[in-house]
């Protein structure tokens, strides 16, 4: 029996869920799921590994189709309920689902999809008369295939095991001490790791209780807060700017109330993108929660992080979560010095199985002694690791310089009119690449000379953008994230209409 199912008979009629103001306990959740794994073997001893690709909005129905689908044998590839057709059809082909379960609020955009593919669909209704027995799943058995942002190609299928998933939820477990009195409020999508396993699968595991808001908005999640129920939170910077912006908006009374409240959590956390020093610090002041950062990917999960009880800054994401091995390698796979930059290459039992259907991808992806290359560039420094960049997009080679952009991204937020930035380098004759920004304003217009000059102040020459295009908002992904290729191609694409200033 999967580990996450016997730990769930342990709570009984402990809360499991709460979504759309009912509560749901675990009994209640581990029965919706037998008879929605039932529903799915109608005829069928096992799934036997096949594709489920399921779109339901997030709460109690979402978790019991995942269950249901793990417990029925099947791999459980979530769809994002915000994605356009042609990616959601993208992914059921690639992963070759059989299967599509779709809520009602999605059935009439999957169905002609369906047809046309000879797909069944199903909705996630249980039925009481469904009887029968459930097969004997293998943790090694593949769970999940998760895709990846695709901001270089196409999306890839990132196959886990029920073993890694489990491995995954332990390594966080024991680092961030979760306990059945934990309560947690989710606002992230559901097909991303950090949803799916920081959160809820974290959350089950450890009998604790995980809330589900319909839809994000900043003033929904101050009055949960408020309730004084909730005692963990977990997001990604984008929404923690949207809710310093609101709160910043509030009464003085409005503000001390919600930042009393905040008092009390045991914990929260940031992660999925680099964390602004600026974001930090204000959420503090806010708050009075260090925001603890952490690394991971879709292919391992989380790797590195901050100490739960310890020091926390910005950009430092801290040390290896039990049992995850890390290293850092230069260009020509040699260990690094403390001190020198290299890429993150990390082993363990949480690291996945392989691409979905894409051999030499994987194999690429991994060292010849099986270390997983993540391609991100770090320094390990007084103990802790410190994220420097993507080393294909945030690591620009200028003139022989390597140079972070989260370094300049981090100085140019500080400026007093400056909301959001995002750097890239672009290809150049002379020097490889130069170093250009994208700026979002809370003015109409900045003098870009009197910017400059304010960089200087700050930077080495050689770090100060070249070129400067302004927007109302960066290219961003579902999860907030930038998108740093497509900022890239925005450059190029204006580059010889001469829209750059």
């Amino acid at each position: 029996m999967l580990q996450i199912i016997q730990k769930a008979r342990r709570y009984n009629q402990r809360t499991a869920i709460i979504s759309k103001g009912d509560g749901y306990t675990y009994d209640q959740l581990l029965i919706s799921s037998e008879k929605f794994a039932l529903k799915l073997l109608q005829g069928l001893k096992d799934l036997n590994e096949a594709r489920v690709a399921f779109m339901v909005e997030p709460g109690f129905d979402y978790v019991y189709v995942q269950w249901g689908i793990w417990r029925a044998g099947g791999i459980a590839v979530p769809l994002c309920v915000s994605h356009p057709m042609a990616s959601l059809q993208y992914t059921i082909e690639d992963s070759r689902a059989s299967i599509i379960v779709a809520s009602d609020q999605f059935e009439s955009l999957l169905a002609p999809l369906a047809k046309e593919k000879a797909l069944s669909l199903i909705t996630p209704d249980c039925q009481d008369n469904l009887t029968g027995t459930l097969p004997e799943i293998s943790s090694e058995g593949h769970a999940m295939i998760l895709y990846t942002s695709g901001t270089t190609g196409l999306p890839k299928g990132v196959v886990t095991s029920h073993a890694n998933i489990e491995a995954q939820i332990i390594a966080l477990i024991v680092a961030w001490e979760w306990q059945p009195d934990d309560h947690i409020l989710n606002v992230l999508p559901l097909h991303h790791v950090h949803g799916i396993i920081n959160v809820i699968s974290c959350a089950l595991w450890s009998g604790a209780c995980c809330q589900f808001v319909e839809k994000f908005s900043p003033q929904e999640v101050f009055n949960i807060f408020q309730q004084r129920q909730v005692n963990l939170f977990m997001s990604v910077p984008t929404i923690y700017f949207k809710l310093i912006t609101y709160w910043e908006n509030l009464t003085d009374d409005q503000q001390d109330a919600i930042t009393v409240c905040m008092q009390d959590f045991r914990l929260m956390v940031s992660g999925s993108a680099a964390l602004p020093s600026s974001v930090m610090n204000k959420w503090s002041k806010i708050s009075g929660q260090i925001l603890l950062e952490r690394y991971g990917m879709t292919e391992m999960g989380m790797a590195i992080s901050n100490p739960l009880n310890g020091e926390r800054k910005a950009r430092f994401i801290g040390q290896p979560l039990p049992d995850v091995q890390i290293r850092l390698v230069d260009e020509y796979n040699n260990i690094v010095a403390e001190g020198k930059p290299g890429e993150i290459q990390v082993k363990g039992p949480s690291v996945f199985k392989e691409y979905w259907n894409k051999p030499e991808a994987t194999k690429e992806s991994f060292s010849e002694d099986g270390w997983f290359l993540t391609g991100d560039i770090a320094v390990f420094e007084n103990g802790s690791y410190k994220i420097l960049g993507r080393s294909s997009v945030d690591i620009i080679k200028s003139g022989g310089y390597k140079i972070s952009a989260l370094e300049i991204e981090e100085v140019l937020r500080t400026h007093p009119h400056i909301k959001d930035c995002g750097v890239v380098g672009i290809p150049d004759d002379e020097w490889g690449e130069i170093v250009v920004a994208c700026l979002v304003l809370d003015t109409k217009e900045i003098n870009i000379s009197h910017l400059k000059d304010w960089q200087k102040e700050r930077l080495p020459g050689y770090k100060i953008p070249r070129h400067y295009i302004i927007r109302d908002d960066l290219p961003r992904n579902t999860m907030g994230k930038m998108t740093k290729n497509k900022l890239k191609a925005m450059f190029v694409n204006h580059i010889d209409s001469r829209k750059l200033t």
